[in-house]
């Protein structure tokens, strides 16, 4: 993994990592999770519903957290020789893995159970045949270390 630093506005280091670096990993429920191959890039969002708590006479809304949600996206050079990418259909229940700086040692990830909510394969003429992938996460994402 390629880790630079740099100085955040308080000019405080930060490391930056490059992105190419990362992996998908997927599985048929319960299975064992293997790359995707050709991913050009990945996403997992995660987000929580609030719950308003304002009672008469405050001056200014309160608020507790509540649900959380999570989905996970990704592109990718379709490849039909991928028996990873082949698991992604449209309603279908897997698990993911979502490595965003690698596979090496003492690198974060984050796992769960997820719907296919979207399979998408394009192509132009002048272009490559890439697929798009969306996954709505079912219960819990976990963090994990390697």
């Amino acid at each position: 993994v390629s880790v630079h630093s740099r100085n955040n506005l308080e000019g405080k280091k930060m490391a930056t990592t490059k992105g190419s670096g990362g992996v998908v990993k997927l599985a048929a429920t319960g299975g064992s999770a293997t790359a995707v191959g050709e991913v050009r890039n990945f996403s997992i969002e995660q987000t929580a519903d609030t719950l308003e708590t304002t009672v008469m006479g405050a001056t200014a809304r309160t608020y507790v957290g509540s649900l959380k949600n999570a989905t996970v996206s990704m592109s990718v050079y379709w490849d039909d020789g991928d028996a990873v990418q082949l698991l992604v259909d449209a309603a279908d229940s897997l698990d993911f893995e979502i490595h965003p700086t690698g596979t090496g040692s003492g690198e974060k990830f984050y796992s769960g159970a997820a719907v296919v909510t979207g399979n998408t394969i394009s192509a132009a003429f002048d272009g490559l045949v890439e697929g798009e992938f969306a996954f709505q996460v079912s219960g819990a994402v976990t963090e994990g270390t390697n």
